[in-house]
């Protein structure tokens, strides 16, 4: 049986991570804050955004390239920054990279991975995006854009929808703390997870790598959803904003945006692009479903927008670009094939992205992503 009859889809994957990651690790991968209310959210606005189906197109061979931020794409997806990535799947950073630039897509690495800039290097293609929590201190600002232009990276990420940490109590229950320390009840779960206990011996316990040359301070009275980057990082404003743009020589996107006034005075002041997401729901339970707020985002500007939050599909995919998104970037799914299939996990999950949205593609008749038919919403 080959790989796509046994994990044809995301929900496969998932299923599987959850058996082989221990239960403290996929708390953390998989939960929302609050009563995960926004979460469920996005699974539901993306259910109701619906597409006429076309017929008598004769045979069709849909072309998934794009042209995005300058640059010609094979895929109109890439893979997106998740903290502490290495604990999900041990190394995760490597073979998303490598797995990013065997099929010349963009990969994100988050400030607080557990590789740093540096150790991601040789392994990044010419897609290399870098997503910084913004630091407080200008001189440890101005030395992250150094590192990360040196490292490879090209577009810069700036995170703004995490102004205080959220409380993600099912991540509290779990018993993980940051750095991960192995208590007695963590170590007792990890015996259940042979494959992941035996990587994670060969690689030691992951911690923010990136961040080693910034940090003296202890953290012992962080809360337990915090880690050491809170040690460094601010609340930024417009000012930040503008002194990023200013530093940094490059495409540069804002992520965590769901007001369509934001976005305006954000291309205003010469943003590349916005970044339309809720956090997968991670940080605040009362926000709106991305895909709820992704339209009215379209209708204000005419900068390209990245979507994320809630993507389970090619479907999602193409739902997201028909209410007004240029790019997809997906996270939790590329951590779910990670966890289910190790480091042919990434590239599995490209190939089933991509064959769901031929599959869909044929079914509305298109040839190419552009034009996309108007969406419908069902009941």
């Amino acid at each position: 049986m080959d790989i796509h009859s046994r994990y044809p889809a995301i929900a496969d994957l998932r299923t599987r991570a959850k058996r082989r990651i221990p239960p403290f690790v996929w708390e953390y991968l998989d939960s929302g804050t609050g009563t995960e209310a926004a979460k469920a959210r996005n699974r539901r606005a993306l259910d109701r955004i619906g597409m006429m189906p076309s017929v008598l197109h004769g045979e069709v061979t849909p072309d998934l390239s794009t042209e995005f931020l300058g640059q010609s794409l094979p895929l109109p997806f890439g893979i997106a920054p998740i903290g502490l990535s290495g604990l999900i799947w041990p190394g995760a950073e490597g073979h998303l990279a490598r797995a990013a630039a065997r099929h010349d897509i963009p990969y994100c690495l988050s400030t607080v991975a557990t590789q740093s800039p540096e150790d991601m290097a040789p392994h990044l293609g010419n897609r290399g995006w870098f997503q910084m929590y913004p630091p407080r201190d200008p001189e440890t600002r101005a030395d992250m854009l150094r590192r990360a232009r040196a490292s490879g990276f090209g577009t810069l990420v700036l995170t703004v929808d995490v102004p205080a940490s959220s409380r993600r109590e099912r991540q509290v229950r779990s018993g993980l703390t940051n750095p991960p320390r192995l208590t007695p009840r963590l170590l007792a779960q990890v015996a259940t997870r042979p494959a992941w206990a035996l990587q994670i011996a060969k690689r030691g316990m992951p911690h923010m790598r990136g961040l080693d040359k910034y940090v003296t301070d202890a953290t012992a009275n962080l809360p337990p959803t915090a880690h050491v980057g809170y040690l460094l990082r601010t609340a930024p404003d417009w000012d930040y904003v503008a002194w990023l743009r200013e530093a940094w020589d490059g495409p540069f996107v804002v992520k965590g945006i769901l007001r369509p006034d934001d976005a305006v005075r954000l291309e205003q002041m010469g943003i590349d692009a916005v970044w339309v997401s809720n956090h997968a729901g991670r940080q605040f339970d009362g926000a709106p479903a991305s895909i709820e707020a992704l339209p009215d985002i379209r209708a204000a500007t005419t900068l390209p927008l990245i979507f994320d939050s809630g993507i389970e599909g090619g479907l999602d995919i193409l739902r997201a670009l028909a209410l007004g998104a240029d790019f997809v970037m997906l996270g939790r799914a590329f951590h779910f094939a990670l966890g289910a299939l190790g480091p042919r996990g990434a590239d599995h999950l490209i190939d089933l992205l991509a064959k769901d949205m031929i599959a869909n593609m044929g079914q509305l008749g298109l040839a190419s992503l552009d034009p996309l038919p108007d969406p419908i919403l069902l009941s």
